[in-house]
């Protein structure tokens, strides 16, 4: 029997997961990675390359063992990752220079393309849908000014999960839905437009070729197949950014569908034909689909996952105990204590991402606002219930956002990705929302899309939307109580209301923001 194998490179880990040819999960590998500050860089978020190159080695080959699988038994393999990530080659394909996500060391390039080209982060975003606090120009500006003697070699660019095909195959290239986010993109053409670049005096023949997902780039070559125990017959296909083939995994792949994937961060994406120009205000981000003619408008809800992970790391060592001794995940034994707080957690308000605001993109200081001294009301149970609550309040101000722009009435949420494990959070999404609540039964939906892209260019399936129509299996449904979602209208409201307060002590200079787009 063949099987798939998907590899998806997330902002908090890394994960090879193999699939049988019906979307089965078989297995799966992780490890945890974390992307560090560069020594006298601020807001810099530096991608090690070496290092995680390890990792990912190590989940594939932990991937094969824990199924009792041989490399030879992987027909076809593609990955997935974090948009915005990307990584600068030399002539000879080697990495010379690699940045995570939410890199925003440059803040003084953006100011600079602000105020040098008035009227141009407007233009391009018409054109792209994104703007620079998160894109390529910006960063690739700063490697000029200020790491000159690597600009220089510079000769291609890929983003994350191009880089490992890239690695496993020796070819260097990108799709529409990963590449996109750099913001050097036409939605409409779905491919490069170098003349970006040229306007603002970056070097424009670093692009490599831009494929759509499914199409095979080449073969693990033996380097890689020593490295991962892959057989050299292993065909790599083109993959794509998680968000978009993770939509593909939950079944969105139809013009006006919508999901939440609650992963480190939290995307809200409604489907929209590739046509469509992005609201002129710049508040959400639009980017190309992994399905061609289709583009997304995105919310995102920053490091929503992280700060759970945080939560549980700082304050739940005696949770993580008795979780281990009853053998059940701490996050669901912290469920279960928090199952009766009640609608608002005792008035705790947590204080970490802001609702979308993609022109102008800054967060307050992390804080729980309104906590009480009475340790039978404000506690572990009532602080993870307000942090699971803030994170559905936040995703439901972001798809208003989205509905005012695309018209799109929202009564059905397909929700995927770590969070919506938890049966607690995904009635909670249901509740804030108002919308009935679908989870599929494989949960890492960005893990299936790329097994879809995979056999999509191995032959298995003949497109991805039929793939993903068919693959797709529901789990669970959760309906709204609709009078909870009236006391999450209030305090929605008031919440947006203390946000605002919180900003205006980062814009003091009183309180530091978690974090700030450059240029800003």
């Amino acid at each position: 029997m063949s099987y798939l194998m998907a590899i998806d490179a997330g902002t908090g880990s890394i994960r090879a997961v193999i699939f049988d040819t019906k979307g089965n999960q078989i297995s799966m590998a992780q490890k945890e990675w974390t992307h560090l500050e560069e020594d006298g860089v601020a807001n810099s978020m530096s991608f090690d390359f070496d290092k995680n190159w390890i990792l990912v080695c190590d989940c594939i080959k932990e991937s094969l063992e824990s199924a009792n699988l041989k490399g030879k038994d992987i027909l076809a393999l593609s990955a997935t990752s974090m948009r915005e990530g990307i990584v600068l080659y030399d002539e000879n394909g080697d990495e010379l220079w690699a940045v995570a996500n939410v890199d925003a060391r440059a803040d003084k390039e953006v100011k600079y393309l602000k105020e040098n080209f008035v009227g141009i982060e407007e233009e391009f975003y018409q054109d792209s849908g994104q703007t620079f606090a998160l894109g390529a120009l910006p960063r690739i500006m700063w490697l000029k000014n200020n790491r000159p003697e690597i600009y220089e070699k510079v000769a291609k660019i890929s983003m994350i999960g191009d880089w490992i095909l890239a690695r496993l195959s020796g070819v260097i290239a990108t799709d529409p839905s990963n590449g996109g986010t750099t913001g050097i993109f036409s939605l409409a053409n779905r491919d490069w437009v170098s003349s970006m670049a040229t306007k603002v005096g970056i070097k424009d023949d670093i692009f490599p070729p831009c494929y759509e997902v499914g199409t095979i780039i080449g073969n693990v070559d033996e380097k890689a197949s020593q490295e991962t125990n892959l057989s050299i017959k292993t065909k790599v296909v083109m993959g794509g950014g998680d968000v978009q083939l993770g939509s593909a995994g939950l079944g969105i792949v139809e013009d006006g569908q919508v999901a939440i994937l609650g992963g480190s961060f939290w995307q809200q994406i409604v489907n929209i034909k590739s046509e469509i120009k992005p609201p002129k205000d710049m508040g959400i981000r639009v980017n190309p689909h992994v399905v061609a003619g289709l583009s997304q408008a995105e919310g995102i809800t920053f490091f929503s996952g992280l700060v759970m992970r945080w939560f549980r790391d700082a304050f739940c060592d005696l949770e993580k105990l008795e979780a281990k001794d009853m053998g059940i995940d701490v996050y669901t034994l912290l469920e279960q204590k928090a199952a009766n707080v009640p609608v608002g957690s005792y008035g705790i308000m947590p204080i970490f991402s802001d609702s979308m605001k993609y022109g102008k993109w800054y967060h307050a200081s992390p804080s729980f606002l309104n906590l009480s001294i009475d340790a039978e009301v404000c506690n572990r149970a009532s602080m993870f219930k307000a942090l699971q609550e803030n994170a559905c309040i936040v995703s439901a101000i972001n798809l208003e956002k989205i509905k005012e722009f695309t018209k799109i009435e929202i009564d059905e949420i397909v929700f995927a990705g770590g969070a919506s494990k938890g049966e607690l959070w995904s009635q909670t999404l249901a509740d804030v929302t108002g919308c009935r609540v679908k989870i599929p039964k494989v949960t890492e939906a960005t893990a299936l899309g790329a097994c879809i892209s995979a056999g999509v260019g191995a032959g298995i399936y003949n497109s991805l939307v039929e793939a993903s129509k068919e693959l797709v299996v529901w789990d669970k449904t959760y309906e709204p109580n609709m009078e909870y979602k009236k006391l999450y209208d209030k305090i929605k409201i008031k919440w947006q209301k203390a946000y605002e307060v919180q900003l205006k002590l980062v814009d003091d200079n009183i309180t530091t923001s978690m974090w700030k787009a450059p240029g800003l």
